[in-house]
């Protein structure tokens, strides 16, 4: 009697170590069936209209992560700062309320100090040395100088060189002195400024036209394509093709949200965004100039250009401002940069 005691104590124990092991199955499975079921949003957020570089990048990675993951992956993208603007989009990423970013490099200045370095006035010859410093050894290793604050660089987009937009007609570096210039929230475009004795005023995108429009600010520095798809050159009267600096993205994500996504989901979504990254990049080539036609074109602000002359004293007025900031950069970063400018 006790051995088949045991046995049909023991036989029940099997029959329910069975059935808790069909429940837990079952489980599992149910999550992952949930999990496949409810698709990952991620949301995208920037400041500039949709028929920009970086707009349009934005609408390619949407496009081609429908194509490619279908209802898993549910891409929104939020232009014109309808969700956050540039200095707020960084914080609203690390608390998980946007997912990916496209900032402006001179946004990131509290985060590292290093991507001071797009910022330096005069230090990029043309696009082409820009894109062969940031696809480098020393421009790749600047989209992982981020981590340590919880952001993962996935790459950069081009808008182009930069160019002074004013109501009156600036030539040589004297001509800017006094006229309160809008800025991005970086000390080096603050420094830039002021070494011409002009007044920066750091302003959000957002309520640059605003600002023009009510002459609360005298000028701005800007590429082609954001003073034509925002209408700036509607309210400034002159632009000089000065070629001064650079204003490109790195797009952006927090490294917890990279770090827990499904393997096969963050290899297809990087794919998605190199193409899409180059894909807007194509689109900044292509569209700088058709957008500096279309503003002379307009008749509505006269584009200045400067001889090499004029544009000696600007690089001589503006140089110091690369050793003011070359502790914060690296010299060897800044050396990096000027050898991009060699084909």
């Amino acid at each position: 009697m006790h051995l088949k005691a045991f046995a049909k104590k023991s036989t029940r124990s099997t029959t329910l170590a069975a059935a808790i092991t069909l429940v837990a199955g079952s489980l599992l499975t149910s999550a992952a069936n949930l999990w496949a079921a409810t698709p990952i949003t991620v949301k995208f957020a920037h400041v500039v209209a949709e028929n920009t570089p970086k707009g349009k990048a934005a609408l390619r990675f949407q496009e081609l992560m429908h194509e490619r993951l279908g209802d898993k992956v549910k891409v929104e993208v939020y232009p014109n700062s309808q969700l956050f603007g540039d200095d707020k989009v960084l914080e609203a990423m690390l608390l998980g309320d946007v997912q990916i970013a496209a900032p402006s490099l001179s946004k990131f200045q509290k985060y590292t100090k290093q991507l001071q370095i797009f910022d330096l006035p005069f230090l990029f010859k043309d696009m082409a040395a820009v894109d062969r410093f940031q696809q480098g050894p020393v421009g790749q290793k600047l989209l992982t100088s981020l981590e340590r604050k919880g952001l993962m660089g996935l790459g950069y987009i081009h808008n182009g060189m930069k160019h002074l937009s004013a109501y009156d007609p600036i030539r040589v570096p004297a001509d800017a002195a006094g006229k309160k210039f809008r800025i991005q929230t970086s000390d080096v475009l603050a420094a830039q400024f002021e070494a011409v004795d002009a007044v920066p005023l750091k302003k959000p995108f957002s309520e640059v036209f605003t600002l023009l429009q009510t002459r609360a600010i005298d000028g701005t520095e800007n590429p082609w394509t954001n003073i034509y798809s925002k209408k700036f050159f509607e309210v400034q009267p002159y632009i000089t093709e000065t070629n001064h600096g650079l204003l490109d993205y790195m797009v952006v994500t927090s490294a917890r949200f990279w770090k827990k996504l499904p393997d096969e989901v963050r290899t297809e979504m990087k794919k998605a965004m190199d193409e899409a990254i180059a894909y807007g990049n194509q689109v900044a080539r292509e569209q700088e100039e058709k957008d500096r036609q279309l503003i002379i074109d307009s008749g509505v602000t006269q584009v200045i250009s400067i001889g090499e002359q004029e544009r000696a004293l600007w690089v001589e007025a503006m140089r110091p401002v690369w050793k003011e900031f070359e502790k914060e950069i690296g010299a060897d970063v800044i050396q990096a940069a000027l050898d991009a400018n060699q084909p």
